[in-house]
């Protein structure tokens, strides 16, 4: 559980005893508190999508349609074919997608995914720079 706080800047100023000095001081005086939970449902979506590799996966999903392994496995090359079987198996059991006839495609569930990875792309294009991606 969090505790929430609505705060106050107020200015104080006064000397210290560093050389003489006066120094500006701000002193944060708490108002309001309130209990504050998450919500569980919020947290469990991330828990799912906040797992490495499985917006990729999606995204590819998404952006490409049904992709048989192979294809996925060229698609995300830096994961190990034991971490994606892996990956499709949760998200198969979290019915975001189902495997069949070899080929992996998005549930209704996960199609409805694909404005969060638009603005979760549009995000990064804003405020992540090609040098923190390398």
């Amino acid at each position: 559980m969090w505790k929430q706080a609505s705060h106050r800047l107020t200015e104080l100023s006064h000397c210290l005893a560093c050389e003489g000095d006066k120094i500006e001081v701000k002193k944060m005086e708490v108002l309001q508190t309130q209990d504050f939970t998450l919500c569980p449902k919020f947290e469990k979506a991330f828990t799912i999508l906040g797992k490495k590799w499985n917006g990729l996966i999606l995204d590819v999903l998404v952006e490409d349609g049904p992709q048989r392994f192979v294809d996925l496995a060229k698609k995300i090359p830096d994961v190990s074919d034991r971490v994606l079987v892996e990956r499709l198996k949760e998200l198969a059991a979290e019915g975001i997608l189902v495997k069949h006839q070899n080929l992996y495609s998005l549930t209704d569930k996960g199609i409805d995914l694909e404005n969060s990875l638009i603005s979760v792309k549009q995000w990064s294009e804003k405020w992540i720079t090609e040098a923190e991606c390398s």
